[in-house]
């Protein structure tokens, strides 16, 4: 790294104040504070854009960090940030899951569909530069990919190494922060509705299939219940009845079956 021998003992502490800010994060507001104030001596951008989900599937999610007009996560236009967003992810799979930076040039990098555009395609539309990151979750059926976006100045190679250093405290910020209303816990763990017409048909109810899919990720009974809103109680008395309709008598066997029925689809 070239970016941290060229800071004096100070500079450096002042980082370090800086970046582990993120554990005090509680808010969406706290996050576009944090990003949008002295993290931005650091990390200069306009515009951070921050997705989750299967991004093979193209089931995914996202937050917009921006201090632009109407460069907001409930007004964007899905059918525009989407495709852009699965091409960044791929784009960074293909370059080794490392940081990277690109140019879109005078065009920018939002893309017009149907004459439809909002606030954040016009202001993507004027972002010349992207830096882009991510994080591969080998526990769960979902990856994170960070892309932030400026106007006027090249990423260079030290600002590369910044978001490699930071962004591991950038997703811990954001994994502290409640979904937006318009936002699904829901990962997508079955995109076909074929396998879950199949888990349906052995007499499973529609949140017994929820909570499967969560079993499937690893999650405990007390973080089922936080992610769902419901008691760990009720998610035991779902968990009994799960195995009771599979025929097995616990949640390897579960999961298992569970992930045969994927494969297999």
């Amino acid at each position: 790294m070239t970016f941290a021998p060229s800071l004096s003992s100070e500079e450096l502490r002042h980082f370090h104040r800086v970046v582990t800010r993120s554990v005090e994060v509680r808010s969406h507001f706290d996050v576009f504070v944090w990003l949008q104030g002295e993290m931005q001596n650091y990390l200069a951008h306009d515009i951070m854009i921050a997705a989750w989900g299967d991004f093979n599937s193209g089931a995914i999610q996202h937050d917009i960090i921006s201090a632009l007009d109407g460069a907001r996560s409930d007004s964007s236009n899905l059918k525009t940030i989407t495709p852009l967003l699965l091409d960044l992810f791929q784009r960074w799979t293909a370059f080794g899951g490392k940081p990277f930076a690109l140019t879109a040039g005078d065009q920018g990098f939002a893309i017009e569909i149907d004459g439809s555009q909002c606030a954040l395609d016009d202001a993507l539309q004027k972002m010349q530069y992207a830096m882009v990151h991510g994080v591969n979750d080998e526990r769960s059926s979902y990856d994170c990919l960070y892309a932030t976006f400026r106007s006027k100045e090249y990423f260079n190679e030290s600002e590369l190494e910044i978001m490699a250093t930071v962004l591991p405290y950038i997703d811990l910020a954001l994994r502290q922060v409640e979904l937006l209303p318009h936002q699904s816990p829901a990962p997508a763990v079955i995109s076909n509705p074929l396998i879950y017409d199949l888990l349906k048909s052995r007499g499973l109810s529609v949140r017994e299939v929820e909570i499967l899919q969560w079993v499937a990720l690893g999650k405990t009974n007390p973080e089922i219940g936080r992610i769902l809103k419901i008691s760990e109680y009720t998610v035991k008395n779902h968990m009994q009845r799960i195995f009771k309709k599979m025929n097995v008598s616990n949640r390897a066997q579960a999961v298992g079956v569970f992930k045969t029925l994927v494969s297999d689809e």
